[in-house]
């Protein structure tokens, strides 16, 4: 990250002070641990998807007009926009020009299809937040793509970076597809039940920004049109805690949290049959653990 240009610097040592839980290199590790081994290529492979998640977020607080991520104030809000904007695609293009010193170019062509899912993932979702008409099935469109094809991209990186073997580059994208839907999934509850010491964040910050997730999607489902219409109507008026807090509990009572977890621990199963072919180890066991913190996280 480290620039001759001083303002670079200056917002770069300022993101290394946040502390993050860096899930996604330790995908890239623990997928080329059990797939044959961590290589020069692994580490590399970590940088790179390490820092296209940082620059999503600095981009997403600018897209998203956020103060803070977390309790910590934004790049946008301490250094405005262009900054923001600009420093996001700076970390980008450091994270690609690490791979194509290092010739990985089966990593560029993985992770530019990452890039344009999420890219499009995020467009289908403002898209429909303005109309309050997503549907389960755009749903999962909408967290394929925006969340878990990164953390896909890991574990198939990861994968690629230790073996040859197609079989198990195939596994590994499949855990990082299911763990990925697990995880969004694990975190739109959160937004329901979740509390701001735990979460950093507001707990209904999705319903003020008038975001339908899987929990709200299912119990709109379970009412008559009327009713639906009633609920849409506060999520449009939903900068009043009291809107708020209704919605929370009309999810609640009608079973949307419920039905959300029970999906949440689908898609965990599915991230550890993925593993199923792959040897025993200790890696393989740390992958089953890191499966079962993701879907029982508090924050």
């Amino acid at each position: 990250m480290r620039s001759d240009v001083g303002l670079v610097d200056l917002v770069a040592r300022y993101i290394i002070r946040q502390k993050g839980k860096k899930i996604r290199p330790l995908l890239v590790l623990l997928s080329a641990k059990i797939a044959g081994g961590i290589t020069e290529r692994s580490y590399r492979g970590a940088v790179l998807v390490e820092l296209l998640h940082t620059a999503t977020l600095v981009h997403d607080d600018v897209v998203d007009n956020a103060d803070k991520r977390r309790g910590v104030w934004s790049i946008n809000a301490l250094f405005k926009n262009k900054i923001a904007v600009l420093m996001g695609d700076y970390l980008l293009s450091r994270g690609l020009m690490i791979a194509v010193n290092g010739r990985d170019y089966d990593f560029l062509e993985v992770i530019t299809d990452t890039v344009k899912r999420m890219s499009e993932g995020e467009l289908l979702q403002i898209r429909k937040t303005r109309k309050l008409d997503i549907d389960e099935e755009t749903y999962f469109r909408v967290i394929s793509d925006k969340t878990a094809s990164l953390l896909e991209t890991c574990c198939e990186i990861g994968a690629l970076s230790a073996t040859d073997n197609k079989e198990f580059h195939k596994a590994m994208k499949s855990f990082g597809q299911s763990i990925g839907l697990a995880f969004q999934i694990r975190d739109d509850i959160l937004d329901y039940e979740g509390t701001f010491k735990n979460i950093g964040k507001p707990v209904g910050g999705d319903i003020k920004e008038k975001k339908i997730t899987l929990p709200l999607i299912y119990s709109l489902s379970k009412v008559d049109k009327k009713e639906a219409s009633q609920i849409r109507q506060l999520i449009k008026n939903s900068k009043k805690r009291q809107g708020v807090t209704e919605v929370i509990d009309f999810v609640k009572r009608n079973g949307g949290i419920d039905y959300a977890v029970d999906k949440a621990r689908y898609y965990s199963e599915q991230a550890k049959e993925a593993l199923s072919i792959l040897p025993d180890s200790q890696s393989k066991i740390a992958l089953e653990a890191l499966v079962n913190f993701v879907i029982d996280r508090n924050n």
